[in-house]
């Protein structure tokens, strides 16, 4: 049940996520900076979630102050650090190119994992996490294997080691904060520190308050705003976080995977545009590599290991990671 109710969670984050391409990008389009977009949905989302994480803890505000360093953790890295880097490489590389190195966030939890325990891990988990990386690269396109800027490609990894941050600190015991309370004072904290990196101008933030053009009609600018606060952060963070709970940083980041799958497929539903063989071939390319790793059995960590590394090695040998995705050339924020 357990299990199952973390696949339930998992599969509707990547599925959440995967709807801020479809909605992010009328913002764009009509002059927003990726940045100042991601600030405002991160922002909102964290309001949106913020009577719940009152009523989550309902006076137990002792257990938000404990669980403050994976608060910070979520905040700072999973969110912030992780959007900064993104932002940032694909002003120097292509999107494409960007997300690919983004989304080996799995694999550094595997590589992680077998460094820190000094234990390889199951041949079974290497042939999925094959699997799943030849799956996405079909899905995002082979063109974005290519040689490109070094700084770009350096900092496309640091959004992957902060997507793998994002996973890792979802995973790890609650010690009785609840994932509503972690997502949104994350988000928050997130959202504040990518506006203050926005205002002091280490990356463009301008936004245009007039209307967009959605599913080809001009609404407001805050309607799309609205839609991906609500399903493509605040529901996809606290499903994620809940899922990665149950499931373990290592399965859970691969079911993240699936994340630029939906996203093509709300993409050719929403925007018209193509969903290729190749692409469809990529998604049951990643379906395989993820029962691949659901089915490997549990490997057991040595107890002095865990201690020594804070538990980390043993978080991330059972739990996966994840980020946000973005079809149609969009800036994943699940990452953000």
């Amino acid at each position: 049940m357990k299990q199952s109710t973390g696949l339930v969670a998992a599969l509707a984050s990547a599925a959440s996520f995967a709807t801020s391409g479809a909605f992010v990008k009328p913002l764009l389009e009509a002059g927003w900076s990726p940045a100042a977009a991601v600030s405002a949905r991160t922002l909102s989302a964290g309001l949106l979630l913020l009577p719940l994480v009152v009523w989550s803890l309902r006076g137990r505000w002792g257990t938000l102050w404990a669980g403050r360093w994976r608060v910070l953790g979520m905040g700072a890295i999973a969110v912030a650090f992780t959007q900064f880097a993104y932002f940032a490489a694909i002003s120097r590389i292509p999107v494409s190119t960007a997300l690919l190195v983004e989304y080996l966030a799995p694999l550094l939890l595997v590589l992680w994992a077998w460094v820190s325990t000094r234990r390889a891990p199951h041949a079974i988990v290497l042939l999925g996490s094959v699997l799943a990386i030849g799956g996405l690269v079909l899905v995002i396109g082979p063109g974005a294997v290519r040689a490109v800027d070094p700084a770009g490609l350096t900092l496309a990894f640091a959004a992957a080691v902060g997507c793998a941050v994002y996973f890792v600190v979802g995973a790890r015991p609650s010690a009785g904060l609840p994932p509503v309370a972690l997502a949104g004072a994350g988000l928050l904290l997130g959202g504040l520190t990518l506006a203050l990196i926005g205002a002091v101008g280490l990356l463009p933030f301008t936004a245009d308050f007039g209307d967009v053009t959605l599913l080809g009609s001009a609404v407001p600018w805050f309607v799309p705003l609205a839609v991906v606060a609500v399903f493509g952060t605040a529901i996809a963070y606290a499903t994620g976080i809940f899922g990665a709970g149950r499931l373990g940083s290592r399965l859970a980041s691969f079911i993240g995977l699936l994340e630029v799958v939906f996203a093509s497929i709300f993409a050719w539903l929403l925007l018209g545009e193509n969903l290729t063989v190749m692409q469809m071939a990529g998604g049951v390319l990643i379906l395989f590599g993820i029962a691949a790793v659901h089915a490997a059995p549990p490997q057991t960590v040595p107890a002095t290991v865990g201690t020594e590394a804070g538990g980390a090695a043993q978080v991330a040998e059972t739990v996966p990671a994840g980020g946000e995705t973005e079809a149609a050339g969009i800036a994943p924020a699940a990452l953000g």
